[in-house]
């Protein structure tokens, strides 16, 4: 387990040992379908159809996860610029309006997220420009459920959702509705460790959003390797 799960909630670790097995499994497929294509293109003159779209959606997926974990450890870039001149109690003060403004961004990207889904899986979209009223009333006319991907084809493992989600409709390629599943699952996670990290701030455990300092630290190494020549 992650050293960063030390003194977590037991919801926190859960969400922790969520991310880092998913970055691993996600970054061990991409490299196993692409070198499979490789192998396949130059070896035998073939190739896997769906295998740049699988890919892609995995890289994707990956983005998604990697920005709530890099939240969680503290590893976004940022400019510390005005901050590193103020005293201790006004920068806490200023890092905890930027972990509010990041909480508000993060609920007002999960709405979207949701909305987006949900238009493809039969769900009501939210009501409220901004923030969620409520759910829009569903008529057949919404249902986009019957979109599917471009080349990766239907496991037949999931052909059990089809009576619930495409009237009975059978899928030739993979619903949209479960790549993009990962939108607001990923909106959800940015959201929670937004709230962490502004409970940190909150509590002192951490003062800052962002990696402080990289510069300067990548600068001073260089300069050590130099005095060590």
């Amino acid at each position: 387990m992650s050293s960063h799960t030390h003194g977590q909630s037991a919801l926190g670790r859960i969400v922790n040992e969520i991310e880092e097995t998913a970055i691993a499994v996600i970054l061990g497929l991409m490299t196993l379908i692409t070198f499979i294509n490789v192998v396949l293109r130059y070896g035998f003159n073939t190739g896997l159809i769906w295998g740049l779209e699988a890919v892609t959606i995995l890289f994707a997926w990956l983005v998604l996860f990697g920005i709530s974990y890099a939240v969680k450890v503290t590893a976004h870039l940022g400019v510390d610029a005005v901050t590193t001149l103020v005293p201790t109690t006004v920068r806490r003060v200023m890092a905890l309006i930027a972990a509010v403004v990041c909480i508000v961004y993060a609920a007002l990207l999960l709405k979207g997220a949701w909305d987006y889904w949900a238009n493809f899986v039969n769900l009501p979209q939210t009501t409220g420009r901004w923030f969620p009223t409520g759910f829009e009333e569903m008529t057949r006319t919404s249902y986009r459920s019957w979109y599917e991907v471009v080349d990766i084809p239907m496991p037949e493992w999931l052909r059990f959702i089809e009576p619930w989600i495409n009237e009975g409709e059978a899928y030739e390629k993979l619903p949209r509705f479960i790549p993009y599943a990962m939108l607001p699952f990923g909106a959800a996670l940015l959201f929670f460790r937004f709230l962490q990290a502004g409970w940190r701030i909150w509590t002192g455990a951490q003062t800052s959003l962002i990696v402080s300092h990289e510069a300067e630290d990548a600068v001073e190494d260089v300069a050590h390797m130099n005095r060590e020549d």
